[in-house]
């Protein structure tokens, strides 16, 4: 159940980070009060996860899926460059997630 609650804390920590763009730092009211459900909802999500996950472990993948997923939105929805040094880096950090998953008890 902390995996899932973990990932679904990352997915809030990409939501975060593209309401961020909309806020414009924080001059939209809509947008950045939308921006700190989010946020507060990734934090406390993060904060049920590490009761039974390692810290070291929880806060690396839930960074890692916010990156990943803040890149891909940010090519998706603002056009930002695809290359192929982009997507080899976003393959690393994948591999970074999983790997900290199947090797943590």
């Amino acid at each position: 159940m902390a995996w899932i609650i973990l990932f679904i804390a990352g997915l809030c920590e990409v939501g975060w980070a593209v309401g961020l763009k909309y806020a414009e730092g924080f001059t939209r009211p809509v947008p950045s009060l939308i921006t700190l459900g989010f946020l507060s909802a990734s934090m406390g999500l993060l904060a049920l996860a590490v009761r039974s996950l390692p810290l070291g472990t929880a806060y690396s993948v839930w960074t890692g899926i916010g990156a990943v997923g803040a890149v891909v939105l940010g090519i998706v929805l603002f056009k930002e460059p695809v290359t192929a040094a982009r997507l080899i880096c976003l393959g690393l950090i994948l591999s970074g997630i999983v790997g900290l998953k199947l090797t943590t008890p």
